[in-house]
């Protein structure tokens, strides 16, 4: 029997794609509303041209963005993303960055809700700045590093994580992102197309716990202002995990319990570019994905796959989806297989 989900996946998560109105001809800002709720984390991209990813979150507060794409440190831009709403963000002119809303041109944005701007949460040795939202999953965590190994912080969703995602906002580094079937060492880099890499010194070789995750020394994880993206998988809403490819275009099936309505891949042992697919149009097949690690406009050369009920399946022989390689995913839900009023999730 199909599981039941107790909350709409829709008021936890959104996909929102939206029209640039500003140049320097035309110096506007515009409100973006339809997410269905106060976003706490806002990830945007240019569909149309290469630009920055933009990542916007309430516990940094507006304003102030880090690019998936690259080493950079955060940045403090006035007319960019310059308040989250109660139904979406509003956006300055983008005059100086062009990074979310140039004129007649195409963004997506990813959006989560959290906890609104968070606490103090003192279960670790350095004490974090988290905003959690329990019922998704999902977290938001702030600290100023020490560098001192074996250092802790609490992520404050009361499970272990399913994946980790760390920036350290004051120095140029990479980005840490860590799944929980991988070892405590292993590592893959968000910014980068290299394969899983591992380091004695990543999590100072300690696996991260239901309250607390604990830190290396290193540039990447804690020294400086650092912040986490914290995920733990919930039935009929989000799925972390990985499949293995058959290198064909009649490709695996990934059961996730629900309809995805974006999917994150990234090949494990594979120097591919990570992928991020919607249902961009909405109707099968997927045919258009962006590439995390670099700046460009949406692609068309290779076929993702298929959003079904159940999961999705990959519809596409390329090496960054479908060789003889494992596979990364991160999956959030549109729909799940059965919600709490009865209605079943069907494919599109």
């Amino acid at each position: 029997m199909a599981a039941y989900i107790s909350f709409q996946p829709s008021d936890h998560f959104s996909t929102k794609l939206y029209t640039g109105n500003s140049n320097a001809g035309s110096s506007n800002t515009q409100s973006i509303t339809g997410v269905g709720f106060q976003p706490d984390f806002t990830w945007i991209k240019n569909y149309e041209s290469a630009s920055n990813y933009a990542m916007f979150d309430a516990v940094r507060g507006a304003t102030k963005f880090v690019s998936s794409n690259d080493t950079s440190v955060e940045e403090t831009v006035a007319d960019t993303l310059t308040a989250f709403g109660a139904d979406g963000f509003t956006l300055g002119t983008d005059l100086t960055q062009g990074v979310v809303n140039n004129l007649n041109e195409t963004f997506v944005s990813w959006n989560w809700k959290a906890g609104g701007a968070g606490s103090a949460n003192s279960d670790g040795s350095i004490t974090s700045t988290v905003s959690v939202n329990t019922t998704s999953g999902f977290s938001i965590v702030k600290w100023t590093g020490n560098s001192t190994a074996g250092a802790t912080i609490g992520h404050g969703l009361g499970v272990k994580p399913s994946l980790i995602i760390i920036k350290n906002l004051g120095g140029t580094s990479n980005w840490l992102t860590w799944w929980d079937s991988f070892a405590n060492t292993e590592m893959l880099y968000l910014n980068l197309d290299n394969a899983k890499g591992t380091g004695q010194t990543y999590f100072n070789s300690t696996t991260p716990t239901d309250t607390l995750i604990t830190l290396g020394s290193g540039v990447d994880e804690n020294q400086n202002d650092m912040v986490a993206y914290c995920f733990t998988a919930k039935n009929g809403y989000s799925k972390f995990g990985s499949y293995f490819g058959n290198s064909s275009n009649d490709g695996p099936f990934i059961y996730t319990g629900f309809r995805p309505k974006m999917v994150i891949t990234k090949g494990a042992s594979t120097g591919d570019s990570w992928m991020i697919f919607g249902k961009n149009p909405p109707y099968n097949i997927i045919d258009r994905y962006l590439k995390l690690d670099t700046n460009a406009a949406d692609q068309t050369n290779v076929v993702p796959g298929d959003f079904c009920s159940t999961g999705f399946r990959v519809r596409d022989d390329d090496n960054k989806i479908n060789q003889g390689n494992t596979y990364m995913y991160a999956a959030f839900a549109e729909f799940p297989i059965v919600s709490s009023n009865d209605i079943p999730g069907l494919a599109r």
